[in-house]
């Protein structure tokens, strides 16, 4: 299972986010700003674009609004994408759908309140981590499953080509990897690669 973080180390980091905040200078505009900086978060205001986002970026507030959903943000999607809060002024299926797409994990309701704003911040946090963990965890099983289908392969060539057995085909690629100081993972690939380019 995984650890909680301790809700001290959660208002650390909150408090040392850089915040952008992508929203017109109106009242929820203006409390937004004000409730993150009585937090202690730094905050860039942008509107109502943002081609390039900050190398700094921790967390992005975006005011999801008719006039905006025309509007391309190149940089939603990435991988190093920040996790990104929608404001939602309006709430009909246009909306929902922007929403949606914007992979959210919360989001903030307008008129903008006191209460919530550190609350959401805290989830989407915390919910951005933990997928990117799931993430790295499945690309590391994916990496791991490629290999040892390389081996296999690796293994099957050297016994139809020497007439080995499985447990001896094996053997020979340990040796081999322990000579050359190698994986022997990158001991079967070399052997795979050969095999295609002699078109055995």
């Amino acid at each position: 299972m995984t650890r909680v973080p301790e809700p001290a180390s959660v208002l650390r980091q909150i408090r040392s986010l850089q915040v952008i905040v992508i929203h017109p200078q109106d009242q929820d505009g203006e409390e937004l700003s004000a409730q993150l900086h009585r937090i202690g978060c730094k905050v860039q205001t942008y509107w109502p674009e943002l081609k390039v986002l900050p190398p700094e970026a921790g967390l992005i507030l975006l005011a999801v609004r008719p006039e905006t959903l025309g509007i391309e943000y190149p940089w939603i999607g990435q991988p190093s994408t920040p996790p990104v809060i929608p404001v939602v002024t309006y709430e009909n299926p246009i909306t929902i759908e922007a929403v949606l797409q914007l992979d959210a994990f919360t989001t903030i309701a307008s008129p903008v309140r006191s209460f919530g704003l550190l609350t959401a911040i805290a989830v989407a946090l915390m919910q951005h981590k933990a997928r990117n963990t799931r993430e790295h965890y499945i690309q590391r099983l994916e990496q791991k499953s490629a290999k040892q289908r390389v081996v296999q392969q690796a293994k099957q060539i050297m016994m139809e080509a020497r007439g080995l057995s499985e447990d001896e085909a094996y053997s020979l690629l340990r040796a081999q990897s322990m000579l050359k100081r190698a994986n022997i993972e990158d001991i079967a690939h070399n052997i795979v690669e050969a095999h295609k380019t002699l078109g055995f």
